[in-house]
């Protein structure tokens, strides 16, 4: 039986034990302190702060706009609201590409200012000098390969990622080099499940895989999908255990109707 319940705090460390042990690591994104405090009750091993704030909590097309200090913010108020699961903090586009040591400076101001436990960064060769100055710093790090968001410029489109072999072989060094530069987990996106499978099982760190197949160390999902409060967004992989579109116009509706009516409030719910 899994004693993974009985942890009072997930650390890196203990994502490599489950790892080792064959044992599924959850993940989800929150931007807020009241859901991060509900899915940390809930259990969930690891919250991501994601720089998907940009399109679901800022309405954005693409991920690219979000600025480090909106980051931030939503990091803190995340962080206030977790005792167990560990937060990551994703790194915003412009805020670690230029070179390492704008890197390390902006890895050094997520963790001082929002209490996060790691941060996250996309990419593969390109970033490793980047990755390995932040994890000399003593921050811990988690990659992300295959289809990056911060990308979608150069991309073009959000396909699937690495289904030609030149590279899906990309992918395969990338993660290699991920690890090597010192990289607790790597995030594996969209990309084809027998690639994600070889590659998990090539790696001693875990994968936490989104549109990856169920061979993936683990699963993220955004909440916002998840959760079905864009029922508009249904891609393939996604699995929605909550209409709360349908539940929240609902509720609104019918609070709009009781007071319109006057039936709210009631008598008993006046002073």
């Amino acid at each position: 039986m899994s004693a993974y319940k009985e942890i009072k705090k997930i650390t890196t460390h203990i994502l490599s034990q489950l790892k080792a042990r064959g044992e599924k690591i959850s993940m989800i994104t929150a931007y807020d302190y009241s859901f991060a405090r509900l899915f940390d009750a809930a259990g969930i091993d690891v919250i991501l702060v994601g720089d998907s704030a940009s399109n679901v909590m800022a309405g954005h097309e693409t991920t690219v706009p979000i600025t480090l200090d909106q980051m931030i913010y939503h990091a803190q108020s995340v962080v206030r609201g977790v005792n167990r699961s560990l937060v990551v903090v994703d790194m915003p586009f412009g805020t670690y590409q230029s070179d390492s040591k704008v890197a390390l400076a902006s890895a050094i101001r997520i963790m001082k200012e929002t209490g996060g436990h790691s941060i996250k960064l996309e990419g593969g060769s390109e970033v490793v000098e980047s990755i390995q100055r932040i994890v000399s710093a003593g921050i811990p790090v988690m990659g992300h390969l295959g289809l990056t968001p911060q990308s979608i410029y150069k991309f073009g489109t959000y396909t699937v990622r690495a289904k030609e072999e030149a590279e899906a072989e990309k992918l395969r060094r990338d993660a290699q080099l991920l690890q090597q530069a010192g990289c607790f987990a790597i995030v594996l996106e969209k990309i084809p499940a027998a690639l994600a499978s070889e590659v998990s099982k090539g790696l001693t760190i875990p994968t936490i895989g989104i549109g990856a197949g169920g061979d993936c160390d683990g699963q993220v999902l955004v909440m916002h999908d998840m959760l079905g409060i864009n029922n508009e967004f249904k891609p393939r992989f996604l699995r929605q255990y909550l209409n709360l579109q349908e539940l929240i116009t609902s509720a609104v509706k019918q609070y709009i109707s009781d007071v319109k009516s006057g039936d709210f409030p009631s008598a008993g719910e006046s002073y």
